[in-house]
């Protein structure tokens, strides 16, 4: 590495020339090819990213000047230029950096991120502090082109507009490609608009036209006027000087010299900016560049082939809920697939490929996708909204407010519930029993695995009310799928074992951790604990779990939840409102914390989810 090794903050790179920058940037480029080749990540963003970020950082003084990355996927190369170089090999990995902006990790991450569409809303708000305390800082939002499809950057963007006060906004388009010829054009009028010069003669001949006695103010209107009308056949970006901010772009994201022409002209306007920038993801590396997708959130993989490195040829449940899904599309024409923005990641594509007119993806849009949802199911259709756990939490006003309020039989499929791994706290799914099943009317439930999956997905179609099914990421546990599907009882739990002195009620993944644990304390102390699945968080299996609560010696209730409103809190509500003594009652599952990133299954042994932990946990209360 001729220049990346001595990037130890931000003020390496200004020494360097714009010749010396380019190679730089193929050596980043290097850089995050590697590492996450072997850790995983956001590969293709990042490398879309790499003359972007560098010229933001060249023009502008973190952290005093203020960048906020939206979503996060692309903030490896800032990561790099901020000091943590060295550490960058670490990323994603238990103990290592952060796969997204963290503000514990470094001065020069000034928003957390994990989450769509929040830069703007962010950067608004650092903008305003900044005012209040009369500094004279930039303050800039980085946000993605898909991230427009949510609905904050545009609340954000009025307000923004309406405080008039600097604030820049970026707006990385790695989706369109520009027309040479139109480029050069765009290329032109975004250098004459950012320059100052430009915007100060124009302001003079205002002033000029407005002297002129008599005839003044109209000649000013009339040229206002054919002004906006050639802005709008000329100008792109029309929408977002309307919104109040001026507009300069498209500029190639992969040209230096024109990024910090217009950075810099921009950075003292003391107005909203816009600077629209197109570049291309997985710039740099060809498989990548032609299999974006892919390559967005990959995991490990050859450098030189490309190839993701071999996976478990067990089904996922993603892909097992989209073949189930489509099964039972053909059978009934009013099922509809409802997606935000994850077709592939929740398995809503396979249903497409079947079912195109009956698929909707909203965009990063889940408030949007459940009160649609909710008005489908009411004028008669069966919506399945399948959504990653952690992200239908933007959608719970929507959930209470406009589907159970109404009880609109809204089927919720929970993708990516309990720890999801390398992402960390912003993606673990731990939190939807606790902010669903307080809500009247909603039923919770978690299949112990991808058969009965199966089976509570063509459930939560029958039960004529809101439903929510939540399972984990990846491979099943690889059990005979059957053929067949059944409708299982409405809060009806399954005892998988029968045995005495403990019972272990275990609900979704941790039924079979629950099983493991089980066979353990029967080698290790003779004891056969009984097994339940509970299946059910809401409705609670009440004829089955009483008289187990009553006449165990121990009651433990497993759960890849947060113990605080969990389902394990559930099973004491329903103790106490039957009178029956809980001293004797063990929950096992995520203590009032965030669980950091890492691997899933060194995370759920640290958090005490796994066999051993359990069987240690349940020999240290008997004792």
């Amino acid at each position: 590495m001729q220049y990346l090794q001595n990037i130890k903050s931000p003020e390496d790179i200004k020494q360097l020339k714009v010749t010396e920058l380019k190679v730089l940037a193929q050596e980043i480029r290097q850089e995050l090819i590697q590492v996450v080749s072997q850790n995983g990540g956001h590969l293709a963003p990042n490398l879309g990213v790499v003359e972007l970020t560098l010229a933001l950082h060249m023009v502008f003084n973190t952290p005093d000047d203020k960048i906020v990355w939206d979503v996060g996927h692309q903030a490896y190369v800032h990561k790099i230029l901020t000091g943590r170089y060295e550490q960058f090999h670490t990323v994603r990995t238990h103990g290592g950096l952060s796969g997204f902006p963290k503000r514990s990790e470094s001065v020069h991450d000034v928003f957390g991120a994990g989450h769509s569409s929040t830069s703007i809303s962010a950067a608004v708000g650092l903008a305003k502090a900044r005012d209040l305390r009369g500094e004279e800082n930039n303050v800039i939002a980085v946000i993605g082109d898909g991230a427009l499809t949510g609905g904050m950057p545009y609340e954000a963007m009025l307000n923004a507009g309406n405080n008039k006060s600097n604030l820049i906004v970026i707006l990385n388009d790695n989706e369109m490609s520009i027309d040479p010829n139109v480029g050069g054009m765009a290329e032109y009028l975004s250098r004459a608009r950012s320059n100052p010069s430009y915007t100060k003669s124009k302001e003079d001949v205002e002033e000029l036209l407005k002297k002129i006695p008599a005839i003044g103010d109209k000649m000013f209107k009339a040229a206002d006027k054919l002004k906006d009308s050639l802005k709008y056949m000329l100008v792109p970006g029309v929408l977002f000087e309307e919104l109040g901010f001026k507009y300069y772009g498209p500029v190639n994201g992969h040209d230096l010299a024109a990024l910090l022409a217009v950075l810099e002209n921009v950075k003292n306007m003391n107005c909203p900016v816009l600077v629209h920038v197109v570049t291309r993801k997985g710039k740099g590396y060809e498989p990548a560049e032609k299999n974006p997708d892919l390559f967005h959130g990959v995991g490990a993989f050859d450098v030189a082939t490309g190839q993701v490195k071999s996976k478990s040829t067990i089904p996922t449940y993603t892909s097992v809920f989209g073949k189930t899904l489509t099964a039972l599309g053909k059978e009934d024409s009013r099922i509809v697939g409802i997606t935000a923005a994850m077709g592939k990641g929740t398995g809503i594509n396979i249903f497409q490929e079947q079912f195109p007119q009956r698929t909707i993806d909203v965009g990063i849009a889940e408030e949007h996708a459940v009160t649609m949802a909710a008005a489908m199911a009411l004028d008669g259709y069966k919506p399945v909204v399948a959504i990653y756990s952690t992200f239908l939490q933007r959608a719970y006003d929507q959930i209470l407010h406009d589907v159970a309020l109404q009880n609109a039989p809204v089927v919720f499929c929970l993708d990516r519930a309990g720890i999801v791994g390398d992402d960390g706290p912003t993606h673990h799914g731990l939190f939807d029993f606790s902010y669903l099943r307080h809500i009247p009317g909603m039923v919770c439930m978690a299949p112990k695995d991808e058969n009965e999956l199966r089976h509570m997905l063509y459930s939560a179609l029958q039960y004529d009310c809101p439903v929510s099914v939540r399972y984990p990421r990846g491979a099943g546990l690889g059990v005979p799928m059957e053929e067949t599907l059944h409708q299982l009882p409405l809060g009806k739990a399954e005892v998988l074992q029968q045995g005495n002195r403990v019972t272990l009620l275990a609900i979704g993944s941790m039924v079979a951790v629950a099983q493991q644990a089980a066979a353990k304390l029967q080698a290790e102390l003779g004891i056969t604990p009984t097994v339940i699945n509970a299946r059910f968080v809401k409705p609670l299996d009440e004829e089955t779990i009483l008289p187990y609560a009553k006449n165990s010696e121990l009651l433990v209730t497993l759960e890849e939840h947060m113990l605080e409103g969990g389902f394990g809190s559930a099973v004491l509500e329903l103790l106490n409102k039957n009178n029956v003594d809980s001293s004797h009652v063990l929950r096992i599952g995520i203590g009032d914390e965030f669980v950091p990133h890492g691997k899933t299954d060194l995370l759920k042994q640290l958090a005490g989810l796994d066999a051993d932990s359990v069987a240690a946990k349940v020999k240290e209360c008997l004792k």
